[in-house]
């Protein structure tokens, strides 16, 4: 038989790994009898965990949530997982978790064993990140907006649109949609009668929040689609849509998610006179004319812009700038 503190641990371990067990099943896992189950259970209560039972032929145990948080038991894939995400978290896009993050990577790098340990490390000395102007959300703001998705309570903010101007809204909270590089916020608003789509970064919570309110569906399901497409939304200054004359499966190996929404192109869109068979339509934007047409450029394949007209008339404009810039063509 295993000694007491071994067989807690692995008890402990147990209990993490998924969410119900049987005093049987617990058991016959550490080769002890019921009656020690239910001894080590109050053991493990004593040092702080929670640990629901139940009696009878479907009862059985399950940990719960305490008060405080206990120690963690993580398989070498886990901790490494862990790792990883804390170290992401160091240099993300939330404000006020950095150091957080990294005090928390030191005391797991402290606890990993040597093997662990030099893969972490091996990752972050590998690892170096670019720096970007992308703007970072105060984590506060995150946990109100989660706060009132959760509790599907009306949410009233100061907002800052992208041309500085400065409002009160009152919103129905959807869903927050993080693209990997920014954090949205998509909710009906009420005095628009529409779905609105918000930076999280311009949004600054007023409370108390409001009264409650019933869901309702988006019109096509999908809350990332919709953000990303930017319907209804004066999240990005410029949305744009353009004609990529190149297959859907070449162009979605070059985009990721936070580019914007890809689809096949259809009759609808031009689909036979804007490109020919095998183009596909992106719906994207910027908050930076001269920004989307480096975006649009550097993906290296023939386009066709169908909005918006600005986008348009900046592209006439640098193609006379690059031509000039070229003098006149040899030979």
């Amino acid at each position: 038989m295993l000694e007491t503190s071994v067989r807690l641990l692995r008890l402990l371990s147990l209990l993490q790994a998924r969410p119900d067990w049987s005093g049987a099943e617990l058991a016959d896992r550490l080769g002890v009898t019921t009656r020690t189950v239910r001894n080590d259970v109050e053991r493990l209560r004593i040092l702080g965990y929670e640990i629901h039972s139940t009696t009878g032929t479907a009862g059985g145990y399950r940990l719960g949530a305490g008060k405080a948080l206990p120690p963690l038991i993580l398989d070498d894939e886990e901790a490494v997982a862990v790792a990883v995400s804390l170290h992401a978290a160091a240099g993300g896009t939330v404000t006020g978790i950095e150091e957080t993050s990294l005090r928390a990577l030191t005391k797991l790098r402290q606890l990993l064993p040597s093997r662990l340990r030099g893969r972490i490390d091996a990752l972050r000395e590998a690892t170096v990140s670019v720096p970007g102007r992308v703007p970072t959300v105060d984590a506060g703001t995150l946990a109100v907006i989660a706060a009132a998705v959760r509790d599907r309570e009306r949410l009233r903010f100061d907002y800052r649109g992208h041309d500085g101007e400065e409002s009160v809204r009152t919103v129905e909270p959807h869903r927050l949609v993080h693209t990997g590089r920014r954090w949205y916020l998509l909710a009906w608003d009420d005095e628009r009668g529409d779905w609105r789509t918000f930076r999280a970064d311009r949004v600054r919570p007023r409370t108390p929040n409001g009264p409650r309110f019933a869901p309702r569906p988006l019109p096509d399901g999908d809350a990332a689609a919709h953000v990303l497409r930017g319907a209804g939304s004066a999240a990005l200054r410029y949305p744009a849509r353009v004609r990529l004359h190149a297959p859907l499966e070449v162009i979605a190996e070059r985009l990721t998610p936070a580019a914007g929404l890809l689809r096949a192109a259809d009759g609808a869109d031009g689909a036979d006179g804007e490109g020919g068979e095998g183009g596909c339509l992106l719906e994207t934007g910027a908050d930076s004319l001269h920004d989307l047409a480096a975006f649009l450029g550097s993906l290296d394949v023939p386009f066709t812009v169908l909005d918006p007209p600005e986008l348009r008339a900046l592209l006439r404009t640098l193609a006379t700038r690059y031509a000039e810039a070229a003098g006149p063509a040899s030979g």
